[in-house]
C-alpha cells in the first residue's frame, strides 16, 4: 500500500496518520533555537557525555543537523526537532550524546545457576543490563515435574519455579542497581512477585526496581500463543499490576508491549507496527478503565520491536511509532507531559533472518539489523548470536554478538549526531508510507468494534473491544500467515534473494560447536524442586493458594496475595494451576 505524500482533508472524519498541528514549529529558526536551548541545558546538568565527537579523519560533528536558515521544507512539523512533538526524531535534544542506548542482551538456558554465570559475564563485559529468555514449561506456567514439561526443561530458556529459583538466577547481582527486563506473558504476574520478593531477600529497595516486564497478553493471541486464561483474567492481572508499579515501583515498566513476536511469526513492517501500537492503546485503555492518570501510568509503558534485515524500512517503522505514538496518546487519550506522550522501545535483532545455511553470515545480518535499530534510536538493544538458528547461544557466539553493539557504538560515529538520516528524501518517504498503511488498521479495529460492540459502551475502549473481536475471529492471525506465504513465495521464486538459501549457495563452512542443553539438567531441577517442597510448610502454602483464589473471586488487587503465596515457596505451577481452577483455561476457536 501506498501513503498519499500530500496532506489534504479526510471525509471518512478519521484520522489519517497526519501531524496536521503541534509540536514542531513552523518557524524553523525558533525550532532551532528551542532545541539549542535544550541541548545547553542538557549540557549544563551534566547530560551530555565528555566523548570524541568526531569523525574518523578528525572533522567536527553538531550534535544534529537540519534545514538550513531560510529554507522551507514541506511537512518539516512532522519531522520536528529531537526531544519534542512528535518525537520522529527521537525522544532527547541530546540523542546518543546524552545516554547511548542500553545493551541488553537476551539470555537464559539450563539452570538458574548456569543462567547466572552468563548473566555475570554479559555485565563483565560491557553490558548494561539483564533480559532473561525462560523455558518452555515455565512460559507456559507449569513446573519442571508437570508431565507436560517432559524434555523441554532449560531448553528454550532458564527453568523457574520458585522464588528460589529467582535467588539462585540474580545471586550476586543488586537487583536495585541493575535493570531487569523478563520476557514472558502469561504467567509474567507470578514471575514478577518471584522477582520482587528475591529483591526483597536480597534488602534492595523496592522502591528503587527498574526494568520491564514483557506482560502483553494480546499478542499471545495475535501470534505466539502462550496464554494461560481467557483474555478477561488476563487483563484483570496486568490491569492490577499497573495499578500495583504505578503506587509502589514507580521506575518499573509493568508492560513491554511486543511487536517482536507479531514480525517473527510473518507480519509486514507495517503490520507489525500498526498490531502493536493498537495493542498498546488497548492497556492504555485498560489503565484509564482502572481510574490511573494517564500522565502517570502511560510512561511505564514500553514496546519491544524487530529489527528485520530491509535497513532503511525498519528505520522508518521505528521512527513513525514514535510520531504515532505521540499524536495518539496526546489527541486521543489526552496525555500533556513529553514523558507520557514518549515511546520508549527495546529491539531484538530478527531471529527468522537468521540461517542454518551458512551460519557464519549471521554476524553481518546481526550488524546491519542493529545498527538500522540505532539509527531508528532504540532505547536499548539485544543482538542475535550466529547460532542462535540451530540452539541456544555458545559462550562465544554470545561474546560476538555482544561486540557487535559495542563495535557499533565505538567505532562507527553513529553516536555523535542526533537522528543523523532526519531530512532523508527516502526515509521520510518510507516514514509516512508505513504511517499511513498503520492507521488504515487502526481503522479496520475500530470498524471491528463498532460490530463487537454497536451500543459503542466498550467494557475497557473502543480499541480493546476491536482488538478483543480480532483475536476471536482470527483476523489478526489470518492478515499475518498471508504476510508470511507471500513472502515464502517470494523467497522459494528467488524474487526476494536470501545469501546462502537461494543465493550464493556454496559453503566453506566448517561445523559449529553449539551449546547442547543435557537430559541432566531436567533431572536435577526436578530433584532440587521435589526437595524444596518438602521442606517448606504445606499448611502455609495451602493457605496461600486459598487465599489467591479468593482474590480471584473478588474484586480486589491481587497482587499481594500473589506475593504472600511467593514467599512461602509456592511453586508457578501451583499458583498458575489454581488460577486456572477458577478462571478455566482458553482454546483457540478452530478455523478451516
Amino acid at each position: 500500500m501506498q501513503g498519499d505524500q500530500n496532506p489534504g482533508a479526510n471525509p471518512t472524519g478519521r484520522n489519517d496518520g497526519r501531524v496536521t498541528d503541534g509540536g514542531a514549529d513552523a518557524d524553523l529558526a525558533t525550532g532551532r533555537e528551542r532545541w539549542e536551548k535544550n541541548f545547553a541545558a542538557a549540557e549544563a546538568a551534566g547530560r551530555v557525555r565528555d566523548a570524541d565527537f568526531t569523525t574518523l579523519s578528525g572533522a567536527t560533528v553538531d550534535p544534529l543537523y537540519g534545514p538550513e536558515p531560510g529554507a522551507e521544507p514541506e511537512g518539516f512539523e512532522r519531522i520536528g526537532w529531537p526531544g519534542e512533538y512528535p518525537f520522529t526524531r527521537g525522544l532527547h535534544a541530546t540523542g546518543y550524546r546524552g545516554k547511548p542506548w542500553t545493551i541488553r542482551q537476551f539470555a537464559g538456558f539450563g539452570n538458574a545457576t548456569q543462567t547466572n554465570e552468563r548473566y555475570k559475564m554479559i555485565l563483565e563485559q560491557g553490558g548494561g543490563g539483564l533480559s532473561v529468555a525462560f523455558d518452555m514449561p515455565t512460559l507456559m506456567g507449569y513446573d519442571s515435574d508437570d508431565a507436560r514439561s517432559l524434555g523441554e526443561v532449560g531448553h528454550c530458556g532458564v527453568a523457574v519455579d520458585s522464588a528460589a529459583d529467582t535467588d539462585i538466577l540474580f545471586a550476586d547481582i543488586p537487583l536495585d542497581q541493575v535493570t531487569t527486563s523478563m520476557t514472558i506473558s502469561g504467567p509474567a504476574v507470578p514471575v514478577f512477585c518471584m522477582y520482587l520478593v528475591s529483591a526483597e531477600r536480597q534488602g534492595a529497595d523496592i522502591g528503587k526496581l527498574n526494568g520491564t516486564l514483557q506482560t502483553d497478553i494480546f499478542k499471545e493471541y495475535i501470534a505466539q500463543k502462550e496464554w494461560l486464561f481467557a483474555p478477561e483474567p488476563h487483563l484483570r492481572l496486568i490491569g492490577d499490576l499497573m495499578e500495583y508499579c504505578a503506587a509502589n515501583i514507580p521506575a518499573y515498566k509493568p508492560l513491554s508491549v511486543s511487536g517482536y513476536h507479531i514480525r517473527e511469526a510473518g507480519a509486514t513492517a507495517a503490520q507489525e507496527l500498526a498490531f502493536t501500537l493498537a495493542d498498546g492503546f488497548g492497556y492504555v485503555e485498560l489503565g484509564l478503565s482502572r481510574g490511573l492518570d494517564i500522565d502517570a501510568f502511560a510512561p511505564g509503558l514500553s514496546f519491544f520491536f524487530d529489527a528485520h534485515i530491509d535497513f532503511f524500512e525498519e528505520i522508518a517503522k521505528f521512527r513513525a511509532a514514535r510520531r504515532i505514538w505521540a499524536r495518539w496518546l496526546r489527541d486521543v487519550y489526552g496525555a500533556k507531559t513529553a514523558k507520557a506522550q514518549s515511546l520508549r522501545f527495546h529491539t531484538q535483532t530478527a531471529g527468522v533472518s537468521l540461517t542454518a545455511q551458512q551460519p557464519e553470515n549471521n554476524i553481518v545480518r546481526t550488524a546491519l539489523e542493529a545498527l538500522s535499530a540505532v539509527l531508528g534510536g532504540t532505547n536499548s538493544l539485544h543482538t542475535n548470536a550466529l547460532d542462535e538458528v540451530l540452539a541456544l547461544p555458545s559462550e562465544k557466539s554470545a561474546q560476538i554478538a555482544l561486540r557487535t553493539q559495542q563495535v557499533i557504538a565505538e567505532e562507527t560515529g553513529v553516536t555523535n549526531v542526533a537522528d543523523p538520516l532526519g531530512g532523508s528524501w527516502y526515509v521520510e518517504a518510507l516514514t509516512d508510507r508505513i504511517e499511513a498503511e498503520a492507521e488504515r488498521v487502526f481503522d479496520h479495529i475500530r470498524t471491528m468494534a463498532e460490530i463487537a460492540v454497536p451500543s459503542g459502551n466498550h467494557p475497557i475502549g473502543e480499541m480493546t473491544s476491536g482488538i478483543l473481536r480480532g483475536i476471536e475471529d482470527g483476523w489478526f492471525t489470518g492478515e499475518i500467515a498471508d504476510s508470511a506465504f507471500a513472502y515464502q513465495q517470494a523467497v522459494e521464486k528467488g524474487d526476494k534473494r536470501v545469501v546462502g538459501v537461494n543465493r550464493h549457495t556454496g559453503s566453506i563452512s566448517d561445523e559449529l560447536e553449539i551449546l547442547r542443553v543435557g537430559h541432566e539438567v531436567e533431572r536435577e531441577q526436578n530433584r532440587v524442586l521435589g526437595a524444596r517442597r518438602a521442606g517448606r510448610d504445606a499448611e502455609q502454602v495451602r493457605r496461600a493458594l486459598s487465599d489467591l483464589v479468593q482474590a480471584a473471586r473478588g474484586t480486589g488487587n491481587m497482587i499481594e496475595p500473589m506475593l504472600a503465596a511467593v514467599r512461602v515457596e509456592a511453586t508457578l505451577g501451583e499458583i498458575c494451576g489454581a488460577l486456572r481452577s477458577e478462571w478455566g483455561v482458553y482454546t483457540e476457536p478452530a478455523r478451516f
